[in-house]
């Protein structure tokens, strides 16, 4: 490979910056420098970092460049610039997950998936806004991530800034968490590759909950290849976090060919019922380019995804409601309306209820599981709607419809806590992303991985960036 003008190095995926740093064509001081100037010129109008910790960047970057002029390379993540969600700690930075009441939050020491970030060789080049715990809302006082293709476009939920600074090459991923969606909807919002792993898999210690049985920590990046390399420096059990599986963790980079044709599912009468007919046809192309690879697509009737939507916000409500026990209501007047409203569902729950929920959670995802058992992928959306404008999703509150096409295809998969990966898979009318998801069964994060490798081995749409301007 050439080496890049650092105009072209912002847009390289994350193996390639690899392969050209491991080469010492590039060093990571250079990139790194590269990134930061970038994110000088672009973050006063995408708004995409509630910190930036140049200093600390530069000298993990030397320390890197120090690493490798002595023989030691600590894998693909060696020298590479990333950016962490502002829920993660992070012990040379405050971490106020989208909060004004924890801005100044100093914790001791970094989450687990920071450590481990570092421990591969990674630069952390700061931290990513988010909405107000992790919730759907921006906190009132705090700036809300931009679209880098479109002003006027939703640059999602919770994980928007990791969603906004990937896709407008300010890191070459970042992490997000998922709660009822909040990778999966940035991501396909910002046209980036997004993986939820299974619940567990990844490390929530260290981590701001928003509801620790939904919570998913997981990478953002350019395309399937790169999340894999994230995922494995981020992966397996934490003693620290009991909830952690002992299940061993594969090479995920290693495992990124299909061995055999997988089985999709797709839920046509789930799709006429919720989605807008932008979506449809994406999906619809989807199975077309999936048959091309020798795929088979089977027709599947979903297990009850617009129930487990519906029940979703309770059940985040009572733990979220937990989480803030200790400054809510206490100080509730330093709270937006959109995260108050959801702690007060929780409050206002009764025992009862919160049972009945739970069985029906449980139930919910013994079918998910039955379901999976007969296929090997489930092809869902990464966003029902195509692609909305913030002046649409402004109405997400008092439009059941609306709702429900932004809820059904993400919501339910973390309740079972399966994993999916988002991908780029179209553009609208209008130049902006549209994305697909394809779910799988317990720990098949190799497959979905496989699966998303494959798919962009055979499309262009993950390579494919917006060009945003300095204000």
């Amino acid at each position: 490979m050439t080496t890049p003008t650092s105009s072209e190095i912002p847009f390289l995926e994350l193996h390639e910056v690899s392969s050209l740093i491991r080469a010492r064509q590039l060093s990571s001081r250079e990139v790194t420098e590269a990134m930061l100037e970038r994110i000088d010129n672009l973050e006063p109008r995408l708004q995409a970092f509630a910190a930036v910790m140049a200093e600390s960047a530069l000298a993990e970057a030397d320390r890197a460049d120090s690493l490798l002029a002595r023989g030691h390379w600590l894998g693909d993540l060696h020298g590479v610039p990333v950016a962490v969600k502002d829920l993660a700690n992070t012990h040379d930075a405050p971490t106020g997950a989208g909060t004004t009441i924890h801005a100044d939050f100093r914790p001791d020491a970094d989450a687990t998936v920071v450590a481990r970030l570092r421990a591969a060789g990674a630069v952390v080049l700061g931290k990513l806004r988010l909405t107000e715990g992790a919730f759907t809302g921006h906190h009132p006082d705090l700036p809300t991530p931009v679209n880098p293709w479109d002003a006027d476009t939703w640059s999602g939920v919770s994980s928007s800034g990791s969603g906004v600074a990937t896709a407008a090459g300010l890191c070459f991923a970042s992490l997000g968490s998922d709660t009822g969606g909040s990778i999966r909807l940035p991501s396909a919002a910002n046209g980036v590759t997004g993986l939820k792993p299974t619940w567990g898999r990844v490390s929530r210690h260290g981590i701001f909950g928003l509801a620790p049985s939904l919570d998913h920590i997981g990478p953002m990046a350019r395309s399937a290849r790169d999340a894999a390399i994230v995922l494995r420096a981020i992966a397996g059990h934490d003693p620290a976090d009991p909830t952690s599986p002992l299940e061993p963790v594969p090479d995920y980079p290693q495992h990124l060919r299909v061995d055999r044709a997988p089985v999709v599912g797709y839920d046509r009468v789930l799709a006429e019922e919720h989605f807008d007919a932008a979506t449809i046809a994406m999906l619809e192309d989807t199975v077309e380019a999936m048959t091309g690879l020798g795929w088979r697509a089977l027709e599947v009737e979903t297990p009850g995804l617009e129930a487990a939507a519906q029940e979703w916000t309770a059940l985040c409500g009572v733990e979220t409601a937990g989480v803030h026990s200790e400054t809510y209501p206490a100080r509730a007047a330093e709270y937006g309306p959109d995260l108050s409203g959801l702690i007060e569902i929780g409050r206002g729950l009764s025992a009862v209820d919160y049972h009945r929920l739970l069985e029906s959670r449980r139930s919910f995802t013994g079918r998910m599981r039955a379901l999976m058992a007969d296929i090997d992928l489930l092809l869902l959306p990464g966003i029902g709607v195509g692609s909305p404008t913030i002046e649409q999703m402004a109405n997400l509150g008092s439009d059941p419809k609306l709702f429900a096409a932004v809820t059904v295809p993400t919501a339910p998969i973390d309740s079972c806590g399966m994993p999916s990966i988002t991908l780029p898979a179209g553009f609208t009318d209008r130049g902006t992303p549209l994305a697909a998801q394809f779910v799988a069964g317990d720990f098949a994060e190799p497959l979905v991985l496989a699966a998303g490798h494959a798919f962009q081995q055979t499309t262009d749409f993950h390579s494919r960036h917006p060009e945003p301007s300095a204000p």
